[in-house]
């Protein structure tokens, strides 16, 4: 940061306000303390008659690879109307009866993962303008080694888990990265 958005200064520092107890943006002509929180992110495993709908990406990061549809939270919106939208946008699909199925903390990027579990509305899924492609993956089928990122093969990896079981429960948990080449998944007791 480097200008106050409040009065354009340019003297923008780094210190711990009075008190508080983290380092803060503030700006030292007009007080301005700038905090900055996680980014929440809501998605949906979307299933079809026993398949669940994947989308490849369109956009970086990691474009080409698939991914559940999710993104960022607007504001003035619902977690559920967040995954709702990112589902319509990235898949072109409506998801019906919408259930949380879990929450997991990213804390080396800052982010909360809300994901909910439905059906696709009439099994009608093409792809959004964040997507190349949409489909339909049977379990056997999932294209593991091609996932997006770390929280999608957690997320599949728990909703099959629940799947054989014949119970689907509410998981919370956390997803740290630990060097630049490996990563650290914990699960909280259901």
């Amino acid at each position: 940061m480097k200008y106050c958005s409040q009065c354009g200064s340019d003297r923008i520092s780094q210190s711990i306000p009075e008190g508080d107890n983290r380092l803060r943006y503030v700006c030292p002509d007009c007080g301005t303390i700038f905090y900055q929180n996680p980014k929440i992110v809501a998605g949906c495993i979307a299933e079809w008659q026993g398949s669940i709908l994947l989308c490849k990406r369109a956009i970086d990061p990691r474009l080409g690879t698939w991914t559940l549809p999710a993104g960022f939270m607007e504001n003035k919106e619902t977690v559920q109307e967040a995954a709702a939208r990112e589902t319509e946008e990235e898949a072109s699909a409506q998801i019906l009866d919408q259930k949380l199925y879990m929450i997991y903390n990213l804390p080396h990027i800052s982010q909360v993962y809300v994901m909910f579990r439905g059906e696709v509305k009439d099994g009608f899924a093409s792809p959004g303008i964040e997507s190349l492609d949409t489909a339909f993956f049977d379990e056997s089928d999932i294209p593991w080694g091609e996932l997006s990122f770390p929280i999608i093969t957690e997320a599949l990896q728990l909703y099959f888990e629940d799947r054989k079981r014949g119970q689907f429960l509410m998981h919370t948990g956390e997803i740290r990265r630990t060097s630049p080449e490996s990563i650290e998944t914990t699960r909280y007791a259901p």
